[in-house]
């Protein structure tokens, strides 16, 4: 690299080269560092010096960074392809890249706009409820806004007891049997039924499962499910139309299975 006393004609400081290009003296130093756009001289001062074909490699840093590449894949594609269809190849990858984040990112802004709602709802700042909120959500469990109603005992069993896939799989069936129970009233299917005794049988077990046999969590279970003074009109409208299948198809399950549904169960 040559080393001039002086800045000769045609030659731009880092400080000059940054301002022309909208960048800053660190993003320079830094793309020095790593090998990406080194000077083309140096003063004897030690300033690093600049050309125009340096701004013409810098635009298409620049450039390239604007379409989401890394510093890597810019070092190594700058001077890597050799036809146009290597380019659209490249482009095309990165642009199934930029697809995927598009979605991610609507995925955590919808998550951001609901919190902030249910935020507003909850009567004090509880960051553990917040991330309950949060996991209920990343499953997309339409009942996510219920957490804010649910005692801590509750909520603490859920926690300790449930981990994202367990807890995935019980707000799966809760969702798919509430699409049943609404299909199977469609059709006129009786909650004495077989069919309605089956999913009876499905919707206790889920509630075992949950509570753990623990009588007392049951116990909450029932009398949050009876207070619905405070839950979203969602959610209210659509537990309160399958509730008394749901409690019908129980009944009869128990007595014509003979399940006595508090035997050997915690108090």
């Amino acid at each position: 690299m040559a080393k001039y006393k002086a800045i000769p004609e045609g030659y731009m400081t880092i400080g000059e080269l940054a301002k022309k290009m909208r960048t800053t003296v660190r993003t320079l130093q830094y793309y020095d560092r790593e090998g990406l756009l080194s000077p083309s001289a140096e003063s004897e001062g030690g300033r690093r010096l600049y050309i125009d074909k340096d701004i013409f490699k810098l635009h298409q840093i620049q450039s390239m960074k604007y379409l989401g590449f890394s510093l890597d894949d810019i070092k190594s594609q700058l001077t890597g392809f050799d036809t146009p269809e290597q380019v659209a190849e490249t482009l095309a990858q990165q642009a199934k890249a930029v697809r995927a984040k598009i979605t991610s990112l609507s995925d955590v802004l919808s998550v951001l706009e609901k919190l902030r709602d249910e935020a507003l709802l909850i009567e004090t700042v509880d960051f553990k409820r917040y991330a309950d909120i949060i996991v209920n959500l990343q499953m997309k469990n339409d009942f996510y806004g219920l957490v804010k109603h649910m005692d801590d005992k509750t909520l603490d069993h859920f926690r300790s007891h449930f981990d994202i896939e367990s807890a995935a799989a019980i707000i799966n069936t809760l969702n798919r049997v509430c699409d049943e129970v609404a299909e199977m009233q469609k059709k006129g299917i009786s909650p004495e039924s077989e069919r309605g005794q089956a999913i009876g049988k499905e919707w206790w077990d889920m509630v075992v499962e949950f509570t753990n046999g623990d009588m007392s969590l049951l116990s909450k279970l029932i009398e949050f499910a009876g207070q619905k003074d405070g839950w979203e009109a969602q959610w209210k409208t659509r537990w309160e139309s399958v509730e008394g299948y749901l409690q019908s198809a129980m009944q009869a399950y128990f007595v014509n299975s003979g399940v006595n549904p508090f035997e050997g169960a915690q108090t």
